[in-house]
């Protein structure tokens, strides 16, 4: 018991440890090769970035984004769990508190890579793999992260899509920033901007999905065990995962055993390695790629049915 709860810790200080990491990629992204050069992205550093450039610069980034961040973790508590809330409060005041540390400085001083090409680019990627990092590892940076997670939790749509259309809406407002000058002006000042924070969204949100899987796409594992039944019950209790315990024979040995199947989303895999690893590191596995799991906990089956001719 004393090592379950031991490993169970352990893989706790990866998780926030790997999160930590995750928000500091997407700060440096964000504060470094992105908002030095005035442009508006999605989420919460982007509603930030409106309100900073609104007052003047007088409203740093970071605190409005805490501000609207405890906000919408009120409002999604009862749907999204506790688990997830502790999860949001710290990824949520880790990313506040990372870019509040740093954008004053790089707001002060020339950008690092003058191009705004090649240094919006630069951003995306780090903002991606900050997000992705993120997620992989059960966290959030909350903002349109939460906004994400509601929507996967009713539906099939995968996370970077989500953001896409959240974050792509918050950039569309650049276009009503304060401005002197006419409308010919704005346009001509606001729209390159507007479409660097949509490349931007594009570039993130696209090496999100890599990391944590598009498609949703699942794995199934079938594990032979002479433990199967203290993993079978970890499997249930700690990943949440259903789990099919099968007869079968081994020809050679004409032993017969047990044998575990179970279904899981592609990033939950490592949880279910660590699982079986942490009971019996001799346990045969075998791991293939789903194209289609249906049903309780994955997708829904999206057919349209034909309607009955009537006589």
């Amino acid at each position: 018991m004393a090592k379950l709860k031991y490993d169970s810790m352990m893989n706790d200080v990866r998780d926030y440890v790997m999160i930590t990491v995750g928000l500091m990629l997407y700060a440096i992204g964000f504060t470094a090769f992105i908002l030095p050069h005035d442009i508006v992205i999605g989420g919460m550093a982007g509603l930030g970035t409106l309100v900073y450039f609104a007052t003047n610069k007088f409203v740093p980034v970071a605190v409005t984004m805490y501000g609207v961040n405890i906000i919408l973790m009120l409002s999604g508590f009862k749907v999204l769990g506790k688990a997830f809330l502790q999860r949001t409060i710290f990824g949520a005041t880790g990313i506040s508190i990372f870019i509040g540390a740093i954008e004053g400085y790089f707001t002060s001083v020339p950008p690092l890579i003058p191009d705004v090409t090649m240094s919006v680019v630069l951003g995306g990627i780090l903002c991606g793999l900050g997000i992705g990092t993120i997620y992989i590892h059960n966290g959030t940076s909350g903002g349109s992260d939460i906004v994400a997670a509601l929507v996967s939790k009713v539906s099939n749509a995968s996370v970077g899509r989500t953001l896409m259309i959240v974050d792509m809406s918050i950039v569309g407002l650049t276009f009503f920033l304060p401005f002197d000058g006419d409308m010919q002006a704005r346009v001509q000042s606001c729209v390159p901007r507007i479409i660097y924070g949509w490349v931007i969204i594009f570039i993130y949100s696209y090496i999100t999905d890599l990391l944590i899987n598009t498609n949703r796409q699942a794995t199934q594992f079938i594990i032979f065990s002479s433990q199967w039944k203290e993993i079978a019950d970890r499997i249930n209790k700690d990943a949440r995962r259903g789990v099919t315990v099968l007869d079968g024979q081994g020809w050679y040995s004409k032993h017969e055993v047990k044998i575990l199947m179970v279904w899981c989303r592609k990033i939950e895999s490592m949880s279910i390695f660590r699982i079986i690893k942490s009971v019996d590191p001799e346990a045969f596995i075998s791991q293939g790629n789903v194209n289609g799991v249906y049903g309780k906990g994955f997708d829904i089956m999206k057919v349209k049915m034909k309607k009955e001719k009537k006589s």
